[in-house]
């Protein structure tokens, strides 16, 4: 059952192929904000992949956030996401990026309920 407050955190090790260098979102070898962003995703779908309907999944719909400080290569990230409402086949989460105790990111993230077949016959 989908309910408010349900977690989950996605880890990953900095290497050079999340890097602002190798994504083209910058010109440096650290963490690329699109690759931290795509980890809070990430946690959010898992967080409630578990309480779905048989057949459905969610898609993203907006997600923002800060990216307040950067990663190197060899640091581990953990992004974490919960459920703060949950509105019919909308679901909104608050998410955040670590590095240890240091908060690298922040902010929110909406998500649809959908049907993977319907979704998919709509390609």
């Amino acid at each position: 059952m989908l309910e408010i407050g349900l977690r989950y955190s996605s880890e990953l090790m900095v290497t050079d192929a999340v890097t602002a260098a190798a994504v083209g979102s910058g010109d440096m070898p650290v963490l690329a904000t699109p690759m931290m962003m795509a980890m809070m995703e990430n946690a959010a779908m898992l967080a409630v992949r578990d309480e779905l309907p048989a057949g459905c999944t969610t898609v993203g719909g907006h997600i923002e956030s800060s990216h307040l400080k950067p990663s190197r290569v060899g640091d581990v990230i953990n992004a974490i996401a919960e459920v703060t409402k949950v509105e019919g086949k909308k679901i909104r989460f608050r998410i955040a990026a670590y590095s240890g105790n240091t908060l690298l990111g922040e902010g929110t993230h909406l998500r649809f309920i959908v049907d993977r077949d319907k979704f998919m016959s709509r390609l």
